[in-house]
């Protein structure tokens, strides 16, 4: 079982270590090479390569990164030994593979045995923090599980006994009172779950029903969509789900999962955020800092009202918050209601060209710098078209499980503007899940590359 903490803190381990490291190197070589000349600055530098080489090697030879999060203790303290002490082994030698160097044998001795050592206290720390670590530190995930069988009482005890993958079991459902083990908390029927879920903040429900009982997996797997809450299912007999799953193993138990959730990961969360903060602050900077006095002077000449138009848009977890935007039409009562359409009465002449250009969409790095948007991902909705197209399309509000975006995949994808047919939206309902399981750095620079070119061209359905 992998939690979305695993990446991350997998890559806090080696940046740590190797931080470590590199400065017991330095200090070293201060110490016992007080004098190191020209040639005693190359040799440093050489042994610093080689060091960093040999520690790559030797952890991966270890396989000490993996599983960071659920290997037990002792597994861990001894790959870690292990790993030292073939460390210590190439260090110290390396005066005599190459004896030419004008280091001395002591500083690299020094070196090895003083890194082992804080290496292992950074270690014994990072465990004693995992075991013992507090809310504010890891998020601890509400959990449910949806049937009585063996597997679904097996998957309870193992997430509560594993309390290191930051999972809070909360209790299982069945389809009537089953006779379970006093450790085992029983929540009530089946089709209580749902509620349930919503009434107690549960992020994930793992389904232990008998894959046979199609239907009811079906109907859960639909309403857990249209609330938000991820859905697993644990597989325990035959049986065939109209679906592509993906699997996971928990423990011994295969776990069916139903998409992949890249930005689920946290390290990949976080360098997101930072693209977000470093792209937004130099738009602000460099591009609206002189727009926003220029365009509004234009916007207020134009017609009378604000220079900012703000509507309440649904955000992520359908966390509603207010979208900014130049103002294009002219004041109505009918803006969070009706879509704009081509020849729109309602959109000014200033508003025309900006509209057209999507320079009107530019406020919104505001929202990006405040945590409410990001550079790319799906496009907000008017609240009542969250409203009704939850109603009439299958899986509308999981794209809410990504916080929306300035630019996205659907845009880039021609499925932007107007939607007069149902069919439109589910297009781009479509293009903005196909975003959400396969994103990558790369694709976000991908979209943001098309959507300027997009921009500079002219797109026939901004309007």
């Amino acid at each position: 079982m992998q939690h979305k903490y695993t990446t991350l803190f997998k890559w806090i381990n080696i940046l740590v270590d190797y931080l470590i490291l590199n400065i017991i190197l330095f200090i070293s070589f201060l110490i016992f090479n007080p004098n190191l000349g020209v040639m005693g600055l190359y040799d440093f530098r050489l042994i610093l390569l080689i060091s960093n080489l040999c520690w790559f090697f030797c952890s991966n030879i270890f396989d000490l990164y993996n599983n960071i999060l659920k290997r037990e203790a002792v597994p861990t303290m001894t790959a870690n030994i292990a790993c030292l002490g073939l460390y210590i082994l190439l260090s110290v030698n390396l005066k005599i593979i190459l004896p030419d160097l004008n280091i001395s044998f002591l500083s690299l001795a020094f070196m090895a045995v003083f890194f082992s050592l804080l290496l292992l206290l950074w270690r014994t720390a990072f465990l004693l923090l995992r075991k013992y670590r507090r809310q504010f530190w890891i998020q601890y995930t509400n959990v449910v599980i949806v049937g009585t069988s063996t597997v679904g009482t097996g998957l309870y005890k193992y997430i509560s006994t594993n309390t290191q993958l930051g999972y809070n079991v909360l209790g299982i459902f069945g389809e009537d009172t089953p006779q379970l083990s006093p450790d085992v908390k029983y929540l009530g029927h089946i089709q209580d779950c749902i509620d349930y879920a919503c009434a107690h903040d549960v992020q994930e429900i793992y389904c232990a029903l008998p894959t046979s009982d199609s239907e009811t997996i079906n109907r859960l797997l639909q309403e857990a969509d249209n609330h938000m809450i991820r859905f697993r299912l644990v597989p325990d007999v035959k049986g065939t789900i109209d679906r592509n799953f993906m699997v996971e193993l928990y423990g011994f138990m295969p776990v069916l999962i139903p998409r992949q959730e890249p930005l689920n990961n946290k390290a990949n969360e976080v360098v997101k955020r930072v693209f977000d903060i470093l792209f937004s602050s130099l738009v602000i900077t460099f591009l609206l800092s002189w727009l926003i006095p220029l365009l509004g002077i234009i916007i207020k000449l134009d017609s009378s009202g604000p220079i900012f138009f703000r509507q309440l848009r649904s955000g992520k977890n359908n966390k509603p918050f207010y979208c900014l935007k130049f103002r294009s039409m002219a004041q109505n009562n009918q803006c969070d209601d009706l879509q704009a359409s081509k020849d729109d009465m309602r959109i000014t002449r200033v508003g025309r060209f900006i509209r057209q250009t999507s320079i009107d969409e530019l406020p919104q790095f505001f929202n990006v710098l405040l945590g409410d948007m990001s550079v790319v991902g799906p496009r907000p909705h008017m609240i009542k078209h969250t409203q009704d197209y939850s109603q009439l399309i299958n899986s509308y509000m999981v794209r809410h499980l990504l916080t929306p975006g300035i630019t996205g995949w659907a845009q880039i994808m021609g499925h932007r503007g107007e939607t007069k047919e149902t069919s439109a939206m589910i297009n781009r309902v479509q293009a903005d899940l196909w975003y959400l399981e396969n994103w990558s750095m790369f694709l976000d620079l991908k979209i943001v590359l098309l959507t300027v070119w997009q921009v500079l061209k002219g797109d026939e359905k901004a309007f």
